[in-house]
């Protein structure tokens, strides 16, 4: 059976609302979150916008899918973020218990993944690499921009 509902097809709207933030000259992240194959949250990062270091997609994410569902916990739900998220939001989607993390690229300094201990939640399922090359991209043609 052929289903558009894929991890490459969520990834796909998480990229649209990186291009958000590019566009908007924050940090070209972006998120959505997933539940019955349906987004239910989108958010890119807005921290420079809202003056708050805490404004990143996953965390904005959180709370727009959680007000839409009407709980603190997303047990059923999936999040698709471009890229990996680091300590803080790894935490975050500890406490509302989500199904799954996908993220497509790979945070080498700042990630989550690379500390020993798993900060997510011990029923969160994990899979990374998510049309990485694509998510590096736009990372890296944003950070250019700003070096030049």
């Amino acid at each position: 059976m052929l289903s558009v509902f894929t991890d490459e097809h969520f990834m796909k709207e998480a990229l649209k609302e990186a291009q958000k933030a590019f566009d908007e000259d924050e940090v070209p992240v972006g998120a959505v979150i997933v539940c019955e194959n349906k987004i239910i949250a989108r958010a890119h990062n807005m921290t420079e916008r809202l003056n708050d270091v805490t404004a990143h997609a996953e965390m904005l994410a959180f709370t727009s899918a959680t007000d839409f569902l009407g709980g603190k916990y997303l047990k059923e739900c999936t999040l698709y973020v471009t890229l990996e998220p680091c300590v803080m939001c790894a935490g975050a989607s500890y406490w509302t218990q989500l199904k799954k993390v996908v993220y497509g690229a790979s945070d080498e300094t700042r990630g989550f993944a690379k500390h020993t201990e798993n900060l997510l939640h011990p029923k969160t399922a994990r899979l990374n690499g998510i049309l990485g090359e694509e998510c590096s991209e736009l990372l890296k043609e944003f950070f250019g921009k700003k070096r030049s």
